[in-house]
């Protein structure tokens, strides 16, 4: 099984809307992938085969309850499928974009089973809460 996506990269967003991605991860998206709204403020960005997963996750849930409903729409109504360029760059969709704020640059950060992508000052907050919540959520997942 190869390694999960890692790491904290930062790049620049070309002044047409494309961003870079870490050249060890482009073979990943070689058949193109999806860009969707994080639950944070981020752009989450899947390989297809992880994708498909969330796919399969959502289309089990109940349509005829509410939140479910929700979060099947903020997923799907946000996702947009992309093919990265011959550069491995990817177009960011402007409603993305403005969902992470994302102006001049973005932070990479590899979640495992997909990436990423913040707004610095975001990321840096976000690590920040992690690092103060980190041993409260530890000693939570330790009964599972």
């Amino acid at each position: 099984m190869p390694l999960g996506f890692l790491g904290e990269y930062e790049y620049r967003i070309d002044e047409k809307g494309r961003l870079p991605f870490p050249p060890k991860y482009r073979d990943r998206f070689k058949d193109g992938g999806v860009l969707a709204q994080g639950l944070e403020s981020c752009i989450r960005v899947y390989p297809l085969s992880e994708w498909e997963k969330v796919v399969e996750e959502l289309s089990a849930l109940r349509s005829y309850r509410y939140k479910e409903r929700r979060l099947v729409r903020f997923t799907f109504g946000s996702a947009f499928d992309f093919e990265l360029d011959r550069q491995g760059r990817v177009a960011l969709p402007p409603p993305l974009r403005q969902f992470a704020d994302l102006k001049e640059s973005a932070i990479v950060v590899g979640a495992n089973t997909h990436i990423e992508l913040w707004n610095r000052d975001n990321w840096d907050r976000e690590k920040d809460n992690m690092a103060e919540e980190s041993w409260q959520i530890s000693e939570s997942l330790e009964n599972h």
